[in-house]
């Protein structure tokens, strides 16, 4: 094993715990906290299997295996804004109805 695979494995494995320390400190919610442990389980599987980005991209028929990198994280990215893009809208509607009500609150309140 080269030098690059061991300092990849070690930087993924503290990584996937920082990741676990951050859920159980509450600062990270479980369901964005997936996509950050579903990455470095990538990145730890293929710092172990050197070949396995080679043998992916042949499998896809990508010539290059860092475009098939690029292609990933790119296609991943864009998922992951949009999930973020619909959890902010919710979220936008949320507070307008919660602006709403505490206005016709305070509507009610001032005419008592």
């Amino acid at each position: 094993m080269e030098r690059i695979q061991i300092i990849a494995i070690a930087t993924s494995i503290a990584f996937l715990f920082y990741i676990g320390r951050l859920i159980i400190r509450g600062r990270l919610r479980e369901e964005y906290a997936i996509v950050w442990i579903v990455c470095t389980i990538f990145l730890i599987v293929f710092s172990f299997w050197r070949n396995g980005l080679e043998v992916m991209s042949h499998l896809f028929g990508i010539y290059q295996a860092p475009n098939l990198v690029f292609t990933a994280v790119i296609f991943a990215l864009m998922i992951y804004l949009l999930h973020l893009s619909v959890v902010i809208s919710k979220l936008q509607e949320q507070n307008k109805t919660l602006a709403q009500e505490i206005a016709m609150i305070k509507e009610k309140m001032k005419s008592e």
